[in-house]
């Protein structure tokens, strides 16, 4: 662990904790290390699609019954 990182608590599923401990065995990381990358990859998915709201802003919105009648009027439905 690095000198810079910060200590936390956290509660998890007792499932999801026998889960992560036999990963950090397997693959011979800690706990804190798994948690940190997942977390880390959750908030960059975040970031794409935040970016990705950013990006399409100025497109026009459609209701959902013209939403409906495209996909009617595609096939899809």
């Amino acid at each position: 662990m690095t000198r810079l990182a910060k200590k936390a608590t956290i509660y998890m599923d007792p499932n999801i904790h026998k889960a992560l401990k036999l990963k950090a065995i397997e693959t011979s990381r800690s706990l804190s290390d798994l948690v940190n990358e997942a977390l880390k990859r959750a908030l960059a998915e975040d970031a794409e699609d935040i970016a990705s709201f950013d990006e399409r802003s100025t497109e026009p919105l459609l209701s959902y019954d013209e939403m409906i009648a495209r996909l009617k009027k595609d096939g899809r439905i």
